[in-house]
C-alpha cells in the first residue's frame, strides 16, 4: 500500500517536533503519579490542612476502635496529676518528669521545639543520657546517677534533677552562586544538678518530640521490605549504606528490629509510648514498672498512683490512638513547579534514603492499614549523617553519627500546626533549607548537589517538600 507523500511528511514533522518538545523542559509536561495525593494510602489520609491537620483518625477504623481512639486521645491530651488524687485514673505524675501530658511535647499531635529565649521552657526537647558501656542486650547504660534522661521538673517536695541551657554558634554555608545562609549549632550546658555530678563519661543526646502522624502505617511496613533496603557495606558504591538497628523488646524479652525514635531505638509503638510515659511523665506501666529516682536520692519517695500507674487497658488505648492518626494529603501535587521540584529531589539522590513509597503488610493488627500504598519518604534505616550532626551517643547499633531517616510526610504543615519551623533531632534547623544544609556523611553528595543548583531550582525543591 502506498502512503500519501504529503501525509508522510506531515507525520515525520510531527514526530520531529514532539521529540524536540519532549527534551525541552519549558514545554515538557510532568505528570503526577496515580493517587500521589494519598500520602497515607486510601485509609490513612486526611484532607484537612488546618491547625488540627495531625489530629484525625482513619475513618476506616471500626466503631470500637473509634471509641478507643477517643479515650486514648483524652489520656494523651489531658494532664496527669500527683498522687494521691480523686482522679485515680490520671494520678501518679513524677516524681521527676519533663511534661505533664503527652500533648505537652506533641502539641496538637505535632512536633516539639527547643527553647527560643533564656528562661523559655522547652516544648518537647529533652536530653538523653548514657555512658559508653552496654548491657546484656547491647543497649548503652544510662548515667549511673540520673538514669537515661534528664528530668528537669519535679513534683512539690522534691528537689529537681537539674536544668540545661542552650547557646548557639553561628556560621554561613555558601552556595555555588555566591549566596549564603546562616546555620546555627547548639551547645548544651547542664547545671544546678540536685543529686551530684553526672558521670565523667556521660554522653548527652538532645531529642525533639516528633509529629505523631502515620505511626501505625510505618509499623505496618513489612520488615523484609526495610531489610531489603540495607546496603551496610555499600555494595553498589553509591556512598549510601543504611542499616537496621536491633533493640531489646521488653514484652517479648527478645531483640527485634527498631523503627521508632531518632535512632530507631524502639521496636514498636507500644514500647515507644510506654517509654515516653515512664521517662517523660514519670508514669509507670507493666512494661516499665519502676519509678525513676536518682541513685543518690535520699528523700521520702513520692506516693505512686498505683502499680502500675497506667493500666494495660488504658495504655492499649493510647497506643491505638498513637497508631491511628492519619497523614495529611499532598497539596498542589499536580502543579508543574512542584513536580519539577520532585524530579530534582530524585535527581539529587535524596530518594536513596527518603524512599518515597511503600506498601503495608496484609496482616497488620489494624485492618484498615493493611495493603495500603503509602508515601512516607523514609527507609526507617540508620545512616551516617556526618560529624556536623553527630551527638557522639551510640544507641544499640546506632553510632554517634547515625540517625534514622525521618519520614517527610507532614513536614510542610508543621508551621500551620505548631507555629514553628524547627527541624532535625534537636531543632537546630530553622527551616527545611537549613536542615538540608546540615546533611553530611552519606548525604554529603546530595547536599553539595543541592548547593550547586540555581536559586530557581533550589526553590522548586523546597516548595515540593512543603507539599509533603
Amino acid at each position: 500500500m502506498k502512503l500519501n507523500c504529503k501525509l508522510y511528511y506531515s507525520l515525520l514533522i510531527s514526530v520531529f517536533l514532539f521529540s524536540c518538545s519532549s527534551n525541552d523542559d519549558s514545554d515538557y509536561q510532568l505528570i503526577p503519579e496515580v493517587e500521589e495525593q494519598y500520602s497515607g494510602g486510601q485509609n490513612g489520609t486526611t484532607f484537612n490542612t488546618s491547625a488540627e491537620a495531625f489530629g484525625f483518625f482513619s475513618f476506616s477504623l471500626t466503631s470500637d476502635q473509634q471509641i478507643d481512639f477517643g479515650i486514648g486521645n483524652s489520656f494523651f491530651r489531658q494532664s496527669w496529676i500527683t498522687a494521691p488524687a480523686t482522679a485515680t485514673a490520671r494520678d501518679g505524675l513524677g516524681p521527676f518528669y519533663n511534661a505533664i501530658s503527652c500533648a505537652g511535647c506533641h502539641f496538637k499531635d505535632g512536633r516539639g521545639r527547643p527553647p527560643t529565649f533564656d528562661g523559655d521552657l522547652a516544648k518537647g526537647l529533652l536530653l538523653r543520657l548514657n555512658i559508653p558501656q552496654t548491657d546484656a542486650h547491647g543497649g548503652y547504660l544510662p548515667d549511673p546517677v540520673y538514669g537515661g534522661q534528664l528530668q528537669d521538673i519535679a513534683i512539690a517536695g522534691q528537689t529537681t534533677q537539674g536544668n540545661y541551657t542552650i547557646t548557639y554558634q553561628y556560621f554561613n554555608e555558601v552556595y555555588a552562586d555566591g549566596t549564603s545562609i546562616e546555620l546555627r549549632k547548639p551547645i548544651y550546658s547542664i547545671g544546678q544538678l540536685g543529686y551530684g555530678p553526672l558521670s565523667a563519661s556521660t554522653q548527652v543526646s538532645p531529642r525533639i518530640a516528633n509529629q505523631m502522624i502515620g505511626m501505625g502505617l510505618l509499623e505496618a511496613i513489612p520488615e523484609a521490605t526495610l531489610l531489603g533496603l540495607q546496603d551496610t557495606n555499600d555494595a553498589d558504591g553509591d556512598g549510601i549504606s543504611g542499616k537496621a538497628n536491633y533493640v531489646f523488646d521488653v514484652e517479648s524479652q527478645s531483640v527485634k528490629m527498631g523503627r521508632f525514635g531518632w535512632k530507631a531505638n524502639q521496636p514498636s509503638i507500644k514500647q515507644q509510648v510506654a517509654g515516653a510515659f515512664a521517662g517523660d511523665i514519670g508514669i509507670t506501666s507493666s512494661i516499665f514498672p519502676n519509678e525513676n529516682y536518682p541513685s543518690n536520692f535520699s528523700g521520702t519517695p513520692a506516693p505512686n498512683g498505683g502499680n502500675p500507674e497506667i493500666t494495660d487497658e488504658t495504655l492499649d488505648k493510647v497506643v491505638l490512638y498513637s497508631s491511628s492518626l492519619s497523614v495529611p494529603a499532598r497539596r498542589n501535587y499536580d502543579n508543574q513547579n512542584i513536580l519539577a521540584g520532585k524530579k530534582i529531589f530524585k535527581e539529587l539522590q535524596c530518594v536513596k534514603c527518603h524512599i518515597p513509597k511503600h506498601t503495608t503488610s496484609n496482616n497488620y493488627a489494624i485492618a484498615a492499614f493493611r495493603n495500603q500504598v503509602i508515601l512516607p519518604y523514609t527507609d526507617l534505616l540508620l545512616h551516617d549523617m556526618g560529624n556536623g550532626l553527630a551527638d557522639n551517643a551510640p544507641d544499640y547499633l546506632a553510632t554517634g553519627n547515625e540517625w534514622r531517616t525521618p519520614p517527610l510526610w507532614g513536614i510542610g504543615l508543621i508551621p500551620t500546626v505548631n507555629n514553628h519551623t524547627f527541624l532535625l533531632h534537636d531543632g537546630r534547623a530553622r527551616s527545611i533549607e537549613e536542615a538540608i544544609l546540615w546533611h553530611g556523611g552519606e548525604a554529603l553528595n546530595a547536599k553539595n548537589s543541592f548547593k550547586n543548583l540555581s536559586l530557581a531550582n533550589r526553590t522548586k525543591v523546597l516548595e515540593f517538600l512543603k507539599t509533603l
